[in-house]
């Protein structure tokens, strides 16, 4: 049976932070969205739409992550909404778009992945010889031992790489 999913749940995301460089979710909660599929599209589609999170919306985008690797039907569909991150600072934001970006291949993504691969490299950082850089975003300042260009870059190599062999046929329906 289908349950109901509460986008305002309390869900006590831990975002990285000192010596850990992942998220923390609720994996019951994960899965169990997961598991729906198709059905929870809108949920996802309405927290993308209108949270202002970040906690909320890196959950929401491993969500969909986790929902391109479980075969969901619809979200490539989705890039419009997706690209309404598509020029945040946040590097827990940036690293999660990316590969969803790399395994949805939508065309349209390829340009805002480059903007962010160069914005980020144009930043002055506290990188001193191999220090861990530290980002601002509009929520808080995170200090990483990951650096978001990585996933960003290896999305760009893998559009590269796929789109020089013919475009990649994508399925946008639900």
């Amino acid at each position: 049976m289908i349950q109901p999913i509460s986008i305002t749940q309390n869900t006590n995301i831990q975002l990285p932070s000192g010596n850990r460089n992942y998220t923390l979710f609720d994996q019951n909660r994960v899965n169990s969205i997961v598991a729906q599929k198709e059905l929870a599209l809108p949920y996802l589609k309405q927290v993308l739409a209108t949270s202002q999170d970040e906690g909320q919306i890196v959950e929401s985008l491993y969500i969909v992550d986790r929902m391109i690797d479980n075969n969901t039907k619809g979200i490539p569909a989705m890039y419009p909404l997706l690209a309404r991150f598509n020029d945040t600072q946040s590097p827990n934001v940036q690293s999660f778009l990316a590969g969803i970006y790399r395994k949805t291949q939508v065309p349209d993504a390829f340009g805002p992945l480059v903007k962010m691969l160069v914005q980020n490299s144009m930043k002055k950082s506290d990188v001193v010889g191999l220090e861990n850089p530290t980002y601002a975003s509009p929520v808080t300042t995170h200090t990483l031992a990951f650096d978001p260009n990585e996933e960003i870059g290896g999305a760009i190599l893998e559009y590269i790489s796929n789109y020089s062999k013919g475009k990649p046929k994508i399925d946008y329906t639900a």
